[in-house]
């Protein structure tokens, strides 16, 4: 702006007709200057405006891709971090050197200021995931718009409580959603179609966001609109603690059809709850961060993690789940980050059946120089599921080694992009063997414990 003005100011003066300064009255110099003046004034006062009023766009993605190897030189299947027979409860372990699909997303984004200074925000989100490794994979893609929603915010008629607030429409995720990185595992995660009303500022410590979601319940097809959930949520911000809660209502979800593997009678309404503190310190004692909390739900409300997105829970299903993660530095060279989580639910499918699972998962990150770590995880999980026909109880155990290259090591657990070479041992309990949560054709089971896969595996973000 300064050298634009400068120009302007060097472009007037030598506009300015020629005249001999020895033979100019004082007042004409005046004069003069006071008009390059107003002019250059004017011209800074333009130059503003299309500042404020000019457009922006911004790219960001985040995309994985790896290739897994059994010790059999077979490729890996059924891996990742909800391989386990509690993965389809929500039961997640460490992910490092477990992940073999392709994975990407691109977010494209429209900025936009208008001349009394109100905000418009336009995002469009596109993701995919497939899991065959070869390089046209036209046939397996799942490509999908994942959101598609405008923002306005700083609008000049909002004042009083709604002075800073934003309002927004469409199809997105909830800007509040957290997740624990390492277990691949949103802690609250809140989507769908609809609108809301973010940053309401109750008082000098109180931020309150509202919003009202729709999704889809269908008996064969996802899309089907045959049943309409719709979730209305207020996320409290009192300082560090976050208090959000949930209900909804999915009218006629109890007159779909019922299997042998259904509930006597699906839940029509639900509540959730959240409460959790987020620290600017790990746990007090360092540098870093970590985040704690509870969530409680029934009905509709019991799937803790994916609010409102599951159709099959029974009327009476009951839910709780604990959870804990954070990271530090604590050595010249070397970071943590420890997470628990685990959660209890029962009358969940089906009338009577009861599921406890508890994942325990340290990573450790070992800086060798600017652009070499070595990176350690170890992952424990616990869980004992009675479904009422079958039940089983046991541990799983996975060790992972993964020497990574990266642009800055000094930068922390979630610098990226990362290049790895990954080798993972996982095991399993006996009684854990082919065992399937809820018995439906499409539930996920593990095989046998005590195996080796090898991965190679690229991450980014930005």
């Amino acid at each position: 702006m300064k050298k634009t003005t400068l120009c302007l100011a060097c472009t007037a003066a030598l506009a300015l007709p020629q005249m001999s300064f020895a033979n100019a009255s004082t007042s004409d110099l005046e004069a003069r200057i006071a008009e390059l003046e107003a002019r250059l004034s004017q011209t800074e006062q333009v130059a503003k405006q299309a500042e404020q009023n000019a457009s922006s766009f911004e790219f960001h993605g985040y995309a994985r891709s790896g290739l897994l190897v059994g010790d059999s030189l077979n490729g890996a299947t059924g891996t990742g971090p909800y391989m386990t027979a509690a993965g389809d409860l929500g039961a997640p372990v460490g992910r490092l050197g477990l992940e073999d699909d392709h994975y990407m997303e691109a977010n494209l984004i429209h900025n936009r200021v208008a001349e009394d200074g109100s905000k418009a925000y336009y995002r469009i989100m596109l993701a995919d995931s497939v899991e065959t490794n070869n390089e046209w994979t036209a046939t397996d893609s799942q490509l999908n718009v994942r959101q598609l929603y405008t923002e306005l915010s700083d609008l000049s008629w909002f004042s009083g409580a709604f002075e800073h607030a934003s309002i927004w429409a469409g199809k997105r995720f909830d800007r509040d959603n957290f997740d624990i990185h390492f277990f691949d595992s949103d802690i609250v995660f809140l989507a769908g179609t609809g609108a809301g009303l973010y940053d309401v500022q109750l008082s000098d410590n109180w931020k309150a966001n509202f919003s009202l979601y729709g999704r889809d319940f269908g008996e064969i097809d996802s899309s089907s609109t045959d049943v309409e959930n719709y979730i209305a949520t207020v996320n409290n911000h009192f300082g560090n603690w976050q208090l959000m809660l949930s209900g909804m209502k999915a009218k006629d979800n109890s007159d779909q059809d019922v299997t042998t593997d259904s509930p006597t009678k699906r839940a029509e309404n639900g509540v959730h709850g959240l409460l959790a503190y987020h620290a600017g310190s790990f746990y007090g004692a360092a540098d870093g961060f970590s985040k704690s909390g509870v969530l409680v739900g029934s009905g509709l409300g019991a799937n803790l993690k994916g609010i409102g997105s599951n159709a099959d829970l029974n009327d009476d299903a009951k839910a709780v789940r604990v959870f804990s993660y954070g990271v530090t530095k604590f050595a010249d060279n070397w970071r943590i980050a420890p997470a628990v989580m685990a959660e209890y639910s029962q009358d969940r499918i089906k009338d009577n059946d009861e599921f406890l699972w508890a994942s325990a998962n340290v990573r450790l990150a070992q800086e060798f120089n600017p652009n070499f770590e070595m990176v350690y995880e170890g992952s424990y999980q616990y869980m004992d599921l009675d479904n009422s026909v079958d039940s089983a109880k046991g541990s799983f155990y996975k060790v992972t080694l993964a020497p990574t290259v990266k642009l800055a090591t000094s930068a922390g657990f979630f610098d990226r992009p990362e290049l790895r070479f990954a080798v993972s041992y996982v095991d399993w309990s006996s009684d854990l063997d082919n065992y399937a949560v809820s018995l439906a054709s499409d539930a996920s089971t593990m095989g046998n414990g005590g195996e080796t896969v090898f991965a190679l595996q690229m991450e980014t973000w930005f």
